[in-house]
């Protein structure tokens, strides 16, 4: 099964993906990826965000609305990852901005 760190701009870790379902640092189911592609429905099925170079997840606002892809089957219980060490700073692609929720509930968790 496909599992891979994601990480906003700062480097701070922020989610997982294994499978198709992206959770929080805490295992929380957050979303899935409904349209093969790379970007990432909530649990509603709405646009929550896009992976790109292989572990960033950005918000864009550019992106176009898709068809409602209807609610996904609640995910097993993933195995609870090892937290990784910080990725390194990464510019943030024109359109993008991090996604604030997570980055605030990543700071919360750690206090």
């Amino acid at each position: 099964m496909d599992f891979q760190y994601l990480f906003n701009s700062s480097g701070e870790w922020i989610a997982f993906r294994q499978g198709p379902d992206v959770f929080d640092e805490r295992c929380n189911w957050i979303g899935w990826l409904p349209w093969e592609d790379n970007d990432v429905a909530t649990r509603e099925g709405e646009y929550l965000g896009t992976i790109i170079d292989e572990n960033r997840f950005y918000y864009f606002d550019n992106r176009p609305h898709r068809w409602h892809p209807g609610h996904s089957t609640y995910p097993a219980y993933p195995a609870y990852p090892v937290p990784p060490a910080l990725a390194m700073y990464a510019d943030l692609p024109v359109g993008a901005r991090n996604i604030a929720s997570l980055k605030k509930k990543s700071r919360r968790n750690r206090s």
